[in-house]
């Protein structure tokens, strides 16, 4: 027999999965209707004019994949990459490595632009590369949850666009907790997770899709979409006006995503956007004031994702330990290039807080202290100066 189920509570102060708004398990409570149902129904098209407030669009095709934040990448590359096509990924990160392989997987000619993990390409650099290589497909990486890094796509999606190509775009870390401006970019296809940003449990993928790129799924696409969950042309016809039976989608996480969404209306957008910018300010005058470095160019950073070097004669996993140990404080270490090299440290949503911020920084102080670090300076005084700044 299984013993009653008692998690032990965290402070997710990692890359995801966040901590959970408490409307949002309170909405999960609630008594679960059909997927057919019409009330379903209502909450799939409030979800979707949320979703388009925090991607900034007025897409009318907007969905939440009944998936993680891979299912809605794998959503997006399976419909628009096809065999033979010329794929465009540039590549700074782990999820642009992702990107890559999903792209030949769809057996697409696929090219890397690339540069280190945590650094971008200037517009030149990006316009450059498109009009080089004239791709049917660009993907990057907006939100780069391995760095820490934001692309800005607005060049990319110019140069993309004299070439018709369309453009993909991983908004992963970014959606409600910063700016997407997802039309005023020209992104054609974007998706997301809900448990980052948004304040909910992990298991949807929001998605949005321009009218230019839905009019080439439906009417210049040549080859047949080679997954059946994720063919957006059947997802068309269960979310909108035919309603007909696609899959049994989670009901319960569509409440949560709706109340996840509610709670960012109730905030306001630009406020709640404001405030994970001000909180990741001051974390990293904080950091910086200890004497450590940030991986990534202050004028690239996320707002919502930290990503602070670990300092020489420090192991990164000795750090996460005594957080873990001692205060029940959940932070991430790098992987792949980037493993032991940094910490990638959250404060989304819930935790992004001048409260809760100030009680990480004296914690991590504390934590690199008994791993043999001495901090130039202490943590806190900078990190509320840049408060009252």
């Amino acid at each position: 027999m299984l013993s009653t189920l008692n998690p032990p509570k965290r402070l997710l102060y990692g890359p995801g999965p966040s901590m959970v708004e408490p409307r949002v398990y309170d909405a999960m409570s609630k008594s679960i209707v059909g997927h057919l149902d019409p009330f379903f129904f209502e909450i799939t098209q409030a979800v979707k004019t949320g979703l388009n407030t925090c991607f900034g669009t007025a897409n009318e095709f907007t969905v939440a994949m009944s998936a993680t934040g891979s299912g809605g990448m794998e959503t997006a590359v399976a419909n628009f990459v096809e065999p033979g096509s010329k794929f465009l990924v540039f590549a700074n990160g782990f999820f642009c490595d992702r990107l890559t392989e999903m792209g030949k997987r769809q057996r697409a000619e696929v090219i890397r632009i690339e540069k280190p993990w945590g650094e971008t390409w200037t517009p030149e650099e990006q316009r450059e590369a498109i009009l080089r290589e004239k791709p049917n497909t660009v993907a990057y990486v907006a939100a780069e949850t391995s760095t820490g890094c934001w692309t800005d796509g607005t060049a990319l999606c110019e140069a993309a666009h004299e070439v018709g190509a369309l453009v993909i775009a991983d908004c992963v870390t970014a959606l409600g907790s910063m700016p997407i401006n997802l039309d005023q970019t020209g992104i054609d296809i974007a998706f997301s997770c809900s448990q980052k940003g948004m304040g909910c449990p992990p298991g949807l993928s929001p998605l949005t899709v321009s009218p230019r790129a839905l009019n080439w799924l439906t009417k210049e696409r040549k080859s047949l979409i080679p997954t059946w969950y994720f063919d957006l042309k059947l997802l068309s016809e269960y979310f909108g006006g035919a309603k007909r039976y696609h899959h049994t989608a989670p009901i319960t996480m569509f409440y949560a995503l709706h109340e996840g969404l509610a709670n960012i209306a109730d905030e306001g957008l630009e406020k709640r956007f404001e405030r994970h910018r001000k909180n990741r300010n001051a974390f990293v005058a904080g950091i910086e004031a200890m004497g450590m470095e940030m991986h990534v160019h202050r004028g690239h950073q996320l707002w919502n994702l930290m990503t602070p070097k670990v300092p020489a004669g420090v192991t990164d996993m000795d750090v996460r330990k005594y957080l873990m140990e001692n205060y029940g404080i959940e932070i991430a270490g790098g992987f792949g290039e980037l493993a032991g090299k940094v910490f990638r440290i959250g404060l989304m949503g819930v935790l992004a807080t001048e409260k809760d911020t100030l009680f990480l920084l004296e914690k991590f102080e504390e934590a690199l202290r008994a791993s043999g670090f001495t901090p130039k300076a202490s943590a806190l005084p900078a990190a509320k100066a840049a408060y009252a700044a």
